[in-house]
Parts: C-alpha cells; sequence; structure tokens
C-alpha cells in the first residue's frame, strides 16, 4: 500500500509517499481502507520535534491519529458483523496516513447515514474535545468564558457551543484577521488578536479559559480569573510550550486548573463525545468545517498549510 513515511524528525519534506507493509488486524483490532484522514497541529509538532509532552516514535513511522473508511478485516474478539461497515477513529496516535490502517475496536464510530467520511473525520475528533471540555468546564450559566485560539479546529466547536451549554459572554483570541472574523463567524461576542504582546491586559475578569496556546501568557490569563471560582482548562499548546503556571499562582486567587489529557480523559472524549459529534452532524446540531481535502501524497502540503496558521478549517488527506 501507498503511505507516508517519516524516517526522520524534521520539516514538512520529511514526510515522504512509499510503499509500505499493509497492516494486518491483531487481537481486539480491525483494518480499515481509509477514504479520509484528518490532519493536525499537533501531528506538526510532533514531525518536528517539537511537542513539548513527546511521544516515543521509533522511526520509520507512519503518521496520523484520525480516519474515516471501511472495515475490510476484524482481528480477534472483533465483532465481524462491522466488515464493509464505515466508520471513524482514532488510531491511538499514529498509523493513518496510509491507504489502509489497523486501529483500535474500541476506537470506534459508526458513520451515520449521510454524513460523507470527510466530513466525519473533520469534525468528529475536535469537536469531541470541544465537548468534552465543555462538559468538563461545569459552566452555571451567566459566565464570561475565553477561548484561545477561537478559530482553530478545536476553538470553532468550544465558540459554537458554549452559549448552549450556558456561556453568557465569549471572549476569543485569533490571529490574522480571517481567523479573527471566522471567530465572530461561531459566535464570539469580542475577539482579541492574540499575536500583540501583552494581551491579556485586555481582558476582564473571567470565570473559565479554555486554555491551549500555553507558555507564558497562560500566567497573565490566570491573573484574570474570576477570584474563587474561576476554572482554567489547559488542553494545548500551540506555543510549543506547556502553560507556564504554579501552584502559588493558583494560591492567590484561589481559581482551578484542569489538565484535560491523559488516558481518562481520552477515554471521556473519544468513547463518549466521539459519536455524540458524529450524531450533531447527522442532524444538523452541528457541521464539519473544512479548509481543503488533498490527495494522501500531499501531506507535507497539509503540514506546511497548518504551520501558516491560515487554515480556516480542517485539512483532510484522501488516498
Amino acid at each position: 500500500m501507498r503511505a507516508i513515511v517519516v524516517h526522520e524528525l524534521g520539516g514538512p519534506k520529511v514526510l515522504k509517499a512509499e510503499d509500505w507493509p499493509e497492516p494486518k488486524a491483531g487481537e481486539g483490532q480491525l483494518v480499515i481502507r481509509t477514504q479520509a484522514i484528518g490532519v493536525s497541529y499537533a501531528e506538526t509538532q510532533l514531525r518536528a520535534g517539537t511537542l513539548p509532552f513527546p511521544l516515543p516514535v521509533p522511526l520509520p513511522v507512519v503518521f496520523g491519529a484520525e480516519a474515516a473508511g471501511v472495515v475490510t478485516e476484524v482481528g480477534a474478539g472483533v465483532d465481524e458483523a462491522l466488515l464493509g461497515t464505515t466508520i471513524a477513529c482514532v488510531t491511538g496516535g499514529i498509523g493513518s496516513y496510509a491507504e489502509y490502517a489497523a486501529v483500535p475496536a474500541a476506537m470506534i464510530s459508526p458513520v451515520p447515514e449521510g454524513v460523507s467520511p470527510v466530513d466525519a473525520v473533520a469534525a468528529a475528533a475536535p469537536g469531541a474535545i470541544a465537548l468534552a471540555l465543555l462538559h468538563r468546564a461545569g459552566l452555571k450559566g451567566g459566565e464570561t468564558v475565553l477561548v484561545e485560539a477561537g478559530a482553530s479546529s478545536i476553538g470553532t466547536y468550544l465558540l459554537r457551543h458554549a452559549k448552549e451549554f450556558g456561556a453568557e459572554r465569549l471572549i476569543a483570541t485569533a490571529g490574522a484577521p480571517a481567523k479573527r472574523e471566522r471567530a465572530r463567524q461561531m459566535g464570539a461576542d469580542e475577539v482579541i488578536d492574540h499575536r500583540e504582546p501583552g494581551w491579556p491586559g485586555e481582558l476582564p475578569d473571567v470565570d473559565v479559559v479554555f486554555e491551549s496556546i500555553g507558555g507564558a501568557s497562560a500566567k497573565q490569563v490566570l491573573d484574570h480569573l474570576t477570584p474563587g471560582s474561576g476554572r482554567m482548562l489547559c488542553y494545548g499548546s500551540l506555543s510549543g510550550e506547556p502553560a507556564a503556571v504554579g501552584a502559588a499562582d493558583l494560591w492567590a486567587r484561589g481559581v482551578t486548573i484542569v489538565g484535560c489529557g491523559g488516558p481518562a480523559w481520552g477515554a471521556e472524549a473519544f468513547g463518549v463525545h466521539y459519536p455524540e459529534m458524529l450524531a450533531r452532524v447527522a442532524d444538523g446540531r452541528s457541521q464539519a468545517y473544512i479548509e481543503a481535502t488533498l490527495p494522501l501524497e500531499s501531506a507535507a502540503e497539509a503540514h506546511r498549510r497548518l504551520e501558516g496558521r491560515t487554515a480556516l478549517g480542517r485539512i483532510v488527506l484522501v488516498p
């Protein structure tokens, strides 16, 4: 089969299309013929070796954590009725930038009728993470919420659905003018340019922060959390650094910081909210936001576009 193989970490050019052994379904796994493959900004950091929390990925490797496609093989312990069905899935970290991928059967969801594989893979993972964050935030109604990187794949869904969960005032950050406009279209009442030095100084007190930038700005944002009840949910590191927040910073205002990651978090996001997001797309309560669909062989171009920070939706590879 054709796959995008990484032999060394570096720039987008290390993503090379070549022949690669077709995977076999192990115990608890199934194999899909991929029809749509999601590409994420975190994968550009993994490829470059700049992910703040490096994964032990042996090289050479086929990248890719998201896909949708048709089940062609099932392993021991997996229901044979899945053969021939169309599913969306997360792989567990690697393997989807290929014509076929082996994935854990526990990490799949059927693609509802009327939803294309491209739309499914574009919406399911970022939408599921957004829904998991909104549930975890425990919005009480009438609160002011800050969504960092509001035009990102996850930020888009946070803005779209936050008022449904009880947010009253939505503040977003975004960089380029087109991204700031997208954040407004998604429901932001105010938008701040996070490329400006000291941008957190423009904030009022906020009750909930969905923190995805990381680095030093997280401490500055924390200083604007409502004393006693404010919550910061940390789930990303677009700056390339984890949030620079310590215990002493929390004591000063009596606020809470929540780390949204790890196995338990993944089980909630992908076991519960992943199928929920697909159902929302199917019945029109949400939708897929797609910047481009590119051939599998254009994986390097997909990474270049994501690193350029101009995409206003998901970039999806199609074999």
